[in-house]
């Protein structure tokens, strides 16, 4: 590659793909955790990692295969399907791989967002779907993630949910059930977890201000959505030490929406 950043692939399964700067070095001194972040190519994933990244986390991202030129450098990014229990196992494994920097925390951003008809005019199909795109790879990388972050001593675990689990508005019976569904996952988590030092508390965003959101609600107005920075900054407080007394929390994050 010619744009400063190396490429290696070192999964049994061919799935890792690393990429950072060439003057990066993935377990410098101070680099001392790991924290997965899946959907970190995205509208808010792009954010969240940016501020873990600078926060000095050795940053691992799951991504689709060719979007590895969406990851900014000094995160190691891997080519994973998040449906499939192995492409999990073995992402999970990269991310714990480094033992000067063991993984402490997992962040679950991986989802989706569907809306349409009534529940009467909603086929069974798609409302299971929009359940499956959101709860299971939420489930497969935090039970993966569970015992290396207990190997490690502790960590946290972060699972973003939205306004609509605990506010559904009509047209979107099956987003409001996948949403409320990783709500109540996340806190069955800090529950099972908590004597092992492993904490899970859930963010929830209203509409968040991201190009996509605008293109498809031009009329609104902007300034009362949440941005992705304001939602990081939440989602990096909870991943990291200061957040120790806390799990089990469902943190709303509405901007003035």
């Amino acid at each position: 590659m010619d744009d400063g950043r190396s490429v290696r692939r070192v999964s049994p399964f061919g799935l890792l793909l690393a990429i950072v700067s060439k003057n990066t070095t993935l377990t410098s001194s101070g680099m001392e955790r790991s924290v997965l972040v899946t959907g970190g190519t995205g509208g808010l994933g792009e954010a969240v990692v940016e501020i873990l990244r600078d926060q000095n986390w050795r940053v691992v991202a799951p991504i689709r295969a060719g979007a590895a030129h969406r990851l900014p450098k000094g995160v190691v990014g891997f080519e994973a399907d998040l449906s499939v229990p192995a492409e999990v196992r073995a992402a999970v494994a990269a991310a714990a791989s480094e033992p000067d920097a063991p993984l402490r925390a997992v962040i679950n951003l991986a989802g989706a967002y569907a809306g349409g008809g009534l529940v009467h005019e909603t086929t069974v199909e798609d409302f299971e779907a929009i359940i499956r795109a959101n709860l299971r790879p939420t489930y497969l990388v935090t039970a993966a993630a569970l015992p290396h972050l207990v190997d490690a001593g502790g960590g946290s675990v972060v699972c973003v949910s939205s306004r609509a689990a605990v506010a559904p508005f009509p047209g979107a019976a099956g987003y409001a059930t996948a949403k409320a569904a990783v709500l109540a996952f996340a806190n069955a988590v800090a529950v099972e977890y908590r004597k092992s030092q492993v904490r899970c508390n859930t963010v929830l965003p209203s509409v968040i201000d991201t190009p996509a959101n605008r293109a498809s609600q031009p009329d609104a107005d902007f300034s009362r959505w949440v941005t992705p920075a304001e939602i990081a900054q939440v989602i990096a407080f909870l991943a990291g030490d200061s957040s120790k007394p806390t799990s089990g929390a469902t943190i709303p994050v509405y901007g003035r929406a």
